[in-house]
């Protein structure tokens, strides 16, 4: 079994997550943080999981998402910049939600999101979750950049296009 965790697990993305992998044969939802919700269960935040899930909510624990193998960041911009190097230190895979490692060039990180990153070197150690275009790319590495849902609609869109 593949031993999960999802930080920021009450947001909208979170829940979505938990709907999916609950039903994966092969996850096991070990950690699930929710600053707002924590030490409340799953199914005590979302009814609609009663019989899915039983599991509490808990406060953002770096040690306690060390022990999973994937770490999913479900949350808000910025707010996982600093977490996810500690987890690859840990030999966990990451699975960022956000924008913080999306883009490769620091400089343009700068320009689009009005800050400078914090770990600018990490940038070209993620790859762009597509697994439409990057799927043998996101199977060995440690760090997934999950792509927005209006990039990813362009792109797919354009990628046939651009092949040609």
């Amino acid at each position: 079994m593949i031993k999960v965790g999802i930080a920021g697990a009450s947001g909208y993305t979170g829940l979505e997550l938990i709907r999916l992998l609950t039903n994966h044969t092969k996850v096991e939802l070990s950690v699930l943080t929710s600053e707002t919700y924590q030490n409340n269960s799953v199914a005590d935040v979302f009814p609609s999981l009663n019989a899915v899930i039983n599991i509490n909510l808990q406060s953002l624990d770096l040690k306690t998402l060390q022990s999973c193998d994937v770490v999913f960041l479900a949350l808000p911009h910025t707010t996982g910049m600093d977490l996810l190097p500690k987890l690859i230190e840990s030999n966990c895979k990451v699975i960022d939600l956000s924008a913080d490692y999306r883009l490769k060039n620091p400089d343009d990180y700068s320009e689009w999101y009005s800050l400078t990153h914090k770990h600018p070197g990490l940038l070209s150690q993620a790859v762009y979750g597509l697994p439409e275009l990057n799927r043998e790319k996101i199977k060995n590495v440690q760090v997934v950049a999950n792509p927005g849902c209006y990039p990813t609609s362009i792109i797919l869109a354009l990628a046939p296009l651009l092949k040609t």
